[in-house]
């Protein structure tokens, strides 16, 4: 049995694509902990420089009610409106080898489809499919959706 999985969802949006992908390719996502205070704590900056490709910055969010942590170096296609998020320390590499979170926004009509993909790998068969991270993903995105619908009004 492979240890390598993916596991994906889609979320209907009314925030424009391009403007779903700027919160999470800019310095704007350091507001998430505004937009879903439930969920994310905080976001930092801890090598290069937002909006570029190879950023590292720190996660702080929560996973089922638990702190949890992530250093991610962050890899940006402002084509594709996607965001790729590679986990390179934290909390999570405690039950997976390798775990990669996409975020992608198409265009809807006036909205948008956001697409979560989890890539990872688990050390060992025990580890469960991370569905906690996809239901968070889940709620994060239906906040900003509120969020930025509240702000447009």
């Amino acid at each position: 049995m492979s240890l390598s999985s993916r596991m994906e969802v889609a979320v209907e949006t009314s925030v424009p694509a391009e403007k779903f992908h700027d919160i999470f390719s800019t310095s704007t996502i350091t507001q998430l902990s505004s937009m879903s205070p439930a969920k994310v704590q905080a976001i930092h900056l801890l090598k290069g420089e937002w909006e570029k490709p190879g950023c590292t910055i720190s996660w702080n969010f929560y996973i089922d009610g638990a702190p949890t942590a992530a250093k991610v170096m962050e890899d940006i296609d402002n084509t594709k409106l996607s965001t790729t998020f590679n986990v390179i320390e934290g909390d999570l590499m405690g039950a997976y080898k390798s775990f990669k979170a996409i975020v992608q926004a198409t265009p809807k009509g006036h909205g948008s489809v956001v697409r979560w993909t989890m890539i990872y790998e688990k050390l060992s068969e025990n580890i469960p499919a991370p569905t906690a991270f996809v239901d968070f993903a889940v709620d994060l995105t239906k906040d900003i959706n509120a969020h930025m619908t509240q702000a447009q009004a």
